[in-house]
């Protein structure tokens, strides 16, 4: 099934089922108000929100309506933790070799993560606003798992059993400001502002043979300013699974239901297939000409972030945003 959650009924919003062909959508009325809430008590909610998902498919179901993308916030508009790892090494490793440093080998067996903004995440069609270009605005295409409640030390193995959603994410970064926080030896803050999240999200078995090992297998197609980007397979070149990723971030604390946990950005050893941000990119021309040539994004450029299914269907909606400026308070 697929659920998304409309612009209405407090910052949460209210959790709708979608269609498989993101056309129509139906309120789950008597079921749960919202997402974080369905996702508190999933035992019992899912079974529920997969049959009036079924009901929607035969159109046979009361209130539904056609799905207007403006209409709708993030799935889960502000989340109690947002967890994102860089599980593609091999964006890891140019990044580290363009400044002539070598990937520490316990990269390969210990999974980069930190505690990313959640208070609040722009929906699909939200603008992304920044105070000034000099910032280094980029975007970084992502795919995204929701969990139910995790205990603290679970294995990988139980760790699957807990992902409950899985989705796309833009996560902005400001990419001049980062040296200079990561330099202070404390991580990120300023330099990750509030990301996008896909229009909806939808579940494991919804995503058929692409889900398997705890992975999803299919391009994630990036587009600026109605250009190719890139389309790198989500499948390939992912160091840490999943089940790895939620495993690690719980591995001294519990984590709480609707924890959305980061895969970093999409990258693969093979360049020909693009980029999901532009960091790779620069990354990539400094390595072969010595120095980047394209530039961070401006205040105007557009990007479009979304995955299709082997017949050309969009599974979780596009993700459709322009750069704006934020004006002074």
């Amino acid at each position: 099934m697929k659920l998304g959650s409309l612009k209405e009924g407090g910052r949460d919003g209210t959790l709708v089922v979608v269609s498989r062909d993101l056309s129509r959508a139906v309120r789950a009325i008597g079921i749960a108000p919202t997402l974080q809430q369905a996702l508190e008590d999933w035992s019992n909610t899912a079974p529920r929100l997969a049959a009036l998902a079924e009901s929607l498919e035969g159109g046979d179901v009361d209130g539904a309506f056609d799905v207007d993308m403006v209409a709708l916030a993030a799935p889960l508009p502000r989340a109690y933790e947002f967890l994102d790892g860089s599980a593609y090494l091999p964006h890891v490793a140019r990044v580290r070799r363009a400044r002539g440093a070598e990937v520490p080998e316990s990269f390969y067996i210990d999974p980069l993560m930190y505690q990313a903004t959640s208070a609040g995440f722009h929906g699909p069609r939200d603008a992304v606003k920044v105070v000034d270009e000099a910032y280094g605005i980029d975007l970084e295409a992502e795919i995204v798992v929701v969990t139910d409640d995790v205990p603290m030390a679970v294995t990988p193995a139980q760790a699957a059993g807990h992902i409950q959603l899985v989705g796309l994410v833009n996560d902005v970064s400001l990419r001049n400001l980062i040296p200079g926080e990561l330099g202070k030896g404390f991580g990120f803050l300023q330099s990750k502002p509030r990301s996008a999240l896909s229009p909806v999200f939808v579940t494991p078995d919804e995503l058929g043979d692409h889900w398997r090992d705890n992975k999803l297998h299919l391009p994630l197609l990036t587009h600026v300013n109605g250009a190719w980007f890139g389309a790198p397979e989500a499948g390939v070149d992912m160091q840490f699974d999943f089940s790895q990723l939620v495993a690690h971030a719980a591995r001294t604390r519990p984590l709480s239901a609707g924890t959305i946990v980061g895969s970093g950005t999409i990258a693969n050893e093979d360049t020909s297939l693009g980029a999901s941000c532009f960091a790779e990119k620069r990354t990539v021309e400094a390595l072969a000409d010595g120095k980047p040539s394209t530039p961070f994004m401006s205040f105007g450029d557009s990007v479009r972030i979304e995955m299709l299914d082997r017949e050309g269907r969009s599974i979780f909606g596009a993700i459709e945003q322009r750069i704006e400026r934020q004006a002074a308070p």
